[in-house]
């Protein structure tokens, strides 16, 4: 069992959870333009906040974790609310197939830097998207390592964002748009910290 698995059954009931993603959603929503019938894909997707306050903008939304405790919990979400339009899955990007289907818009949620190898993913997005397909990344900023607590720490420290924005164009994207959109805040050692978030939005070409 690792950490999500066990933070899972607890996952919801921290308001500042449920209001980021609701954040974040609205942010997607103002940053892509989208297919009536759109399809999904959430990558490192929890307990799948964000893709329920984005569930009635989108026709079919797959769900993909490779935590065990969070697709449980979420899978019991999703029967309990009767929703036909979500449909988790295990998935690792770094190690399974590429899946078969494609996609017009994959999103994240303060997944990214637990990635180790950036570029690659951001390939993967790119390869599962149709021609013209959005891709919507919500993040940390670069900030010294103090924003996780022992043992659980990142990958990465956040991002740059013109580091990240160079991947993203490496990836195949353009139309590159990015901006704060939340603020974390908490207290680290007696002191009040502030941890901005930015979404990045961008196109793979038609």
């Amino acid at each position: 069992m690792n950490t999500f698995d066990e933070r899972a059954q607890d996952w919801d009931s921290d308001p500042a959870k449920v209001e980021r993603a609701q954040i974040v959603a609205q942010a997607i929503r103002a940053c892509t333009t989208l297919p009536t019938q759109a399809a999904g894909l959430e990558y490192g997707c929890g307990t799948g906040l964000l893709s329920f306050a984005l569930r009635e903008h989108l026709a079919h939304i797959t769900l993909a974790d490779t935590s065990e405790g969070m697709l449980k919990v979420l899978t019991e979400k999703i029967r309990q609310h009767g929703i036909p339009n979500m449909h988790p899955t295990r998935l690792d990007l770094a190690s399974d197939p590429l899946p078969a289907s494609r996609y017009h818009i994959t999103y994240s949620l303060m997944v990214l830097h637990h990635i180790p190898n950036t570029a690659a993913i951001l390939q993967q997005f790119e390869r599962l998207l149709h021609p013209g397909g959005w891709l919507a990344i919500a993040d940390l900023d670069e900030e010294p390592g103090d924003f996780h607590a022992p043992g659980t720490t990142g990958i990465h420290y956040g991002f740059a964002r013109p580091a990240l924005q160079s991947l993203v164009q490496a990836a195949g994207f353009q139309n590159q748009h990015i901006q704060t959109i939340y603020t974390i805040h908490k207290e680290i050692n007696a002191q009040k910290r502030a941890f901005p978030v930015f979404l990045l939005c961008a196109q793979k070409p038609l």
